[in-house]
């Protein structure tokens, strides 16, 4: 059965990223599936459908891309997944330059390429 997959994501600047991912995500061989939980417009409830959105999850993704580390929304989603002790990875965005982590990344949290065999080995807990 495919993991259910939250993505996070800076909506300014990786919107497209979130996309491709999804777009993987219908592959015949995925091991995972998306279902498009990001949360467009913010509302003072807005953590608390993040929570239950990641408590339905097996993982989360956080897309790291050029200004994630100033992504607050990326940030919250990942300490989230962290308190409910949501297993997450962090994907590097763009090939050639190393994506930022999210502030509440821990030190020891990889950014890992983003190639569609190192995703589905990640989603399987190759980590």
């Amino acid at each position: 059965m495919p993991k259910r997959v939250f993505v996070s994501f800076d909506y300014d600047y990786d919107k497209t990223l979130k996309n491709f991912l999804v777009g993987q995500a219908k592959n015949p061989d995925s091991p995972f599936e998306i279902h498009d939980w990001s949360i467009k417009e913010a509302s003072p409830d807005w953590e608390d459908k993040a929570r239950s959105r990641i408590r339905a999850s097996d993982i989360v993704i956080a897309i790291c891309g050029e200004h994630t580390d100033k992504a607050i929304g990326v940030g919250i989603e990942l300490a989230i997944a962290q308190e409910e002790k949501i297993d997450y990875f962090l994907l590097n965005g763009y090939n050639g330059q190393t994506g930022k982590k999210p502030t509440t990344a821990k030190a020891t949290d990889k950014v890992y390429d983003w190639t569609w065999k190192n995703l589905k080995l990640l989603v399987g807990g190759a980590r």
